[in-house]
This record gives structure tokens, C-alpha cells and sequence, in this order.
């Protein structure tokens, strides 16, 4: 099957699935599990991709929608058909649509194509920076080969950080407009180091920077199109779409069958062994219902199952060129990590939303912010909101918004869970601890200190959680005490589990996280395999 088609070819019935006893099973197609079985097929494996939503079709290009609230309707397009329950901070319980797909490419059909590389300090510890965590059991040198893999899968470009020893992508950014040229001269003349962000697109004519949406075209590198699509082209993988994994059926410290729900009706999957990659928020979910011979869920001896959720703080800015420069709007082009490191606290990434800020936008996003806040109670808050946004836009212009990544780490305390009325709603309880708050005023400081020439506006009056980023909620390490899988990836308890989506992070990184999912998942696969080769050597 040609990438880029309508994802036909490579599908199968839950009959056909059925009949077939497959070497491995991989529960959803976002970057995570579209990587694995890309990954895993091309290695010669028999894989079958089991995905809850519907395939769709190359011609869609909808927006993420939070406004659409028909379960069926959602489903078709492609968007998580329910909301998500949150608690933040013991308050008041908050429903609403987050950031998630669900088809094939999961939400990754809908992402911005970030896909930034982390600093070898996010991975380990260091004398001058010790990591929160200890550092993660797999370091940075045994992840750069697969972080070099999964770039050229994703066809990453952009240039070189000028503060990091990191190497450039391969290939070359599209050339600056003037007014993006203008910024980044801006940006160097208040000392700041910008570079051309690493962005997953191919840039094929027609490119339309599809921020938050789907692509109708092949340019945008995603859990499908980089993922499935080839996967399915080996003909050694197959598709199964529109199918619920209800439980993980364990036997003897192995996942002996996936208990499903296609075409109304419960059926069984079997394969050698399982992928789990349903998102960050829904992995965790499925085993803690999979309670068949474990009353706290399947391979949580440890507890840690659903635990150390972490989210990335976003803090958004919107800045106006300086005088005399042309106002450059929307963009996407522009990264610095100047403030990555400050005073020893681990902040993150800046880079450009891909969004201009208006009056109307400006006014959207502080109402936005205004209505999950204690000051949503202050009559004519909204109003107030409204008259700031049309003052900024008429004294300055359109300005450009940009977005601090802050790193968010790991509390057991801080978890996902299934609700108990509804197993597709994810149910969050959270604290914004502290250090982080601390962290974030450092953030605002450095920013206002660095640009402080410029006219900007901060847009996010209290702390505000990335749920387009979850993360950590079956996190690997060496000790089963203490996390649910080990250094490969496979669940300490289950002989024949393996996880390869953001979960597995024990810290969040100051980054987006696409990239080194993709990674991980290339490096589990390459697991996978020479394990099952090595089997079939034993067997022999």
C-alpha cells in the first residue's frame, strides 16, 4: 500500500484477525505503536495493529476539535469520543475534551510536527545537574542512534542549536520569509540564541503548516503516515480498525489473549507478544482493568501503574516586534533553549506556536485561561478580557506567540486512572507542586529579563498543564519496586508485555516528547525482534 492512499489495503475483519496467530499485537497506531510496527514488520514479524477508532481517509484536513460533543460523530472524525475528568490541585472536578485522537495515527494526525531532541541532561545525571530522577536506566548514547532513525523516518528539518552540542536534522529548512529573517535578527540583538526549529514535515507542494489538524496531503510525518502506512506496504502487518481492547487476559506471567469488541460482539486475539501503546492516559487505564488475576490490575506488583503522571507546564507569550521591524504573525520557524537551564532549575524549550495573536485571538485564549481560573467569579472578567486584546492589537499589531516547554517531573501522587462509571473516561487527580510553581516565576523572570525591550503579554495567568503532552504513567527503570517496566521497555511482572508510548518516560523531559517516543519505540522493536529471533533459534 502507497503511503498517502486511502489506508485500504492491509485491513482486516475481526475474523480474519481472529484466525490468525500473530508474532505481534500492537494496541494503537499513534507515534508510539505506528513506529513499533513499522519498525517490527519491516524486521520480517507479523504484526497486527489494533486501533479503537476508524481508519479514516488521506482527504480529511479537520481541526481538533473540543466543540463537537456526538460520541459517533466524534468517533468518526478521528477525535477521543469522550472527555476527560480532572482534579487539579484538590479542587473542583473539570470535565472536558482534551487534545486526543483516536484513529488510525492516534493523536499524532492532529499534532504541530515538533520533534526537538532532548539534552543529554534530560536523560542523565550530571555533577553540575543532578537529575530528579537519578537518570533514566537507558542513556543518552544508546538512544542517539535510534533518535537519528526515527529523524530520518519523520523527515525532520530545521537547523542546528548554536548552545548545544547536538547535531543539526539532515535536512534543510524551507528559506525564512523577510519578516521571520527580521525576528531572529531581533531575537540575536537581546542576546538570545534562535534556530530553525525541527519540525516532521515533509514540506511536499501544498504544504500548509497543518498546526492541530489532520493533513490531507503526504507531508506532515505522523503516527500514520510515517507509522502504518509503511508498515502495511511490507504486507507483513494488517490493520484492525474500530476495535476496543477491553482486558489484557493473563495466564502464567503472560498476556495469553486480548479480550476485544468489534462489530458488537467480544472476541480474542492472541499473539507471541503484545505492544501496548494507547496513549499515556489509556495504557494505564487498560491494565488497571485487566484485574482477571490481579485485583490491583495487570503487572502492578509495584503500584506505579497509572502513578507519576507529569504534563508539560506551557507558558505563553505573546511578543510584538520591536519598532520599525515588520510584524511576522504566525510562525512556526523559531526555537532557542537559552532559557533550557537557569540558575540550576531545569526549565525547557521556547519556540513559536505557529499562531499569530490577534485581537480575537488574544481575547479567546485570556477567556480560555479566565474560565479554569478563580477569576472566572469577578463580574465582567470576560468583558475586561475582550477590551485588553482589542488595545494590544491596535497599539502594536499582530504579534508572534511563543511557548515555554517547563519540565514537569514525576510524584506518585499524581496519577491517571479509569473511571469508574465510564473505562474511556481517564480520570486525573494532580497537584502543581510546588518546585514547579518556583520554577515557572524563574521562567517568567528570565523571559521578561532576556526580551525585555520587546512588548509582550503573558497568556497564561496561573499554571497551565500541556494535556497534549501526558506522560510517565508506566515508567521503566531497574527496580520493579519502584516502576512497571524495565530498561527494554517489557513489563517487569509480564513475560510477554511491552509498552513503547509515552508512558515509559520517568521524567518529561524539556522538550516535546514525539521524537523519543518514536525512538524508544524503534529501540523496543529492535528488542522484540532479536528476541523472538533468538527464540526461534532455541526452538530450533
Amino acid at each position: 500500500m502507497m503511503a498517502g492512499s486511502d489506508a485500504a489495503s492491509g485491513l482486516v475483519t475481526v475474523a480474519e484477525a481472529k484466525a490468525r496467530h500473530w508474532d505481534v499485537i500492537v494496541i494503537g497506531t499513534g507515534i508510539g505503536g505506528g513506529f513499533a510496527g513499522r519498525r517490527l514488520a519491516e524486521l520480517g514479524l507479523s504484526v497486527l495493529f489494533v486501533e479503537k477508532g476508524p481508519v479514516g481517509h488521506r482527504s480529511e484536513g479537520q481541526y481538533l476539535s473540543d466543540e463537537l460533543e456526538d460520541y459517533i460523530a466524534r468517533q468518526s472524525r478521528g477525535f477521543w469520543p469522550t472527555k476527560i475528568e480532572t482534579r487539579i490541585d484538590g479542587g473542583r472536578i473539570d470535565r472536558f475534551y482534551g487534545p486526543l485522537g483516536s484513529g488510525v495515527g492516534g493523536s499524532s494526525v492532529f499534532y504541530a510536527a515538533a520533534a526537538e531532541r532532548p539534552e543529554r541532561h534530560d536523560l542523565e545525571s550530571s555533577d553540575d545537574l543532578p537529575h530528579p530522577s537519578g537518570g533514566w536506566p537507558v542513556g543518552y548514547d544508546d538512544f542517539q542512534p535510534y533518535y537519528d532513525h526515527a529523524a530520518r523516518l519523520l523527515s525532520v528539518r530545521g537547523d542546528a542549536d548554536p548552545l548545544s552540542k547536538l547535531a543539526a536534522p539532515s535536512l534543510a529548512p524551507p528559506p525564512l520569509t523577510p519578516a521571520e529573517a527580521a525576528l531572529f535578527e531581533d531575537l540575536r540583538r537581546a542576546g538570545l540564541h534562535p534556530y530553525r526549529a525541527h519540525e516532521a514535515l515533509r514540506r511536499v507542494p501544498g504544504c500548509t503548516d497543518c498546526l492541530g489538524r489532520k493533513c490531507p496531503h503526504p507531508c506532515k510525518m505522523d503516527g500514520r503516515s510515517a507509522g502504518v502506512e509503511p508498515a502495511l506496504e511490507t504486507g507483513k502487518a494488517a490493520l484492525l480498525a474500530d476495535c476496543t481492547v477491553e482486558e489484557l487476559l493473563e495466564a502464567g506471567g503472560r498476556i495469553a489473549a486480548l479480550r476485544v469488541r468489534a462489530e458488537g460482539q467480544g472476541h480474542e486475539l492472541r499473539a507471541d507478544i503484545i505492544v501496548l501503546a494507547a496513549g499515556a492516559l489509556h495504557s494505564p487505564g487498560l491494565l488497571l482493568r485487566s484485574q482477571g488475576t490481579h485485583a490491583a490490575g495487570c503487572g502492578n506488583s509495584s503500584g506505579w501503574v497509572g502513578r507519576g503522571l507529569m504534563f508539560h507546564l506551557n507558558e505563553m507569550v505573546a511578543v510584538w516586534p520591536r519598532r520599525g521591524s515588520p510584524a511576522v504573525g504566525a510562525t512556526r520557524s523559531i526555537s532557542f533553549r537559552d532559557l533550557y537551564v537557569q540558575d540550576g532549575q531545569r526549565l525547557g524549550l521556547v519556540q513559536s506556536m505557529g499562531v499569530g495573536a490577534d485581537s480575537g485571538r488574544i481575547a479567546a485564549h485570556l477567556k480560555g485561561i479566565i474560565a479554569r481560573s478563580a477569576l472566572r467569579r469577578l463580574p465582567g472578567i470576560g468583558k475586561a478580557a475582550t477590551v485588553v486584546a482589542r488595545a494590544g492589537a491596535a497599539v502594536f499589531g499582530q504579534a508572534t506567540v511563543f511557548v515555554g516547554i517547563l519540565e514537569d517531573l514525576a510524584d506518585p501522587e499524581n496519577r491517571v486512572r479509569p473511571h469508574p462509571d465510564d473505562p474511556e473516561v481517564p480520570q486525573i487527580d494532580y497537584r502543581i507542586p510546588d518546585e514547579l510553581r518556583v520554577r515557572r516565576s524563574l521562567f517568567r523572570r528570565s523571559f521578561r529579563r532576556r526580551l525585555g525591550k520587546h512588548r509582550m503579554l503573558f497568556l497564561t495567568f496561573s499554571p497551565t498543564l500541556n494535556f497534549g503532552h501526558p506522560c510517565g504513567t508506566l515508567r521503566f527503570g531497574r527496580d520493579p519496586a519502584t516502576s512497571v517496566l524495565d530498561p527494554d521497555c517489557k513489563a517487569h511482572d509480564l513475560d510477554n508485555l511491552y509498552v513503547a508510548d509515552a508512558s515509559f518516560m520517568p521524567s518529561s523531559m524539556g522538550v516535546n516528547p514525539s521524537l523519543t517516543i518514536a525512538a524508544n519505540a524503534l529501540r523496543v522493536a529492535d528488542g522484540i525482534a532479536g528476541r523472538l529471533k533468538r527464540d526461534t533459534r532455541l526452538a530450533g
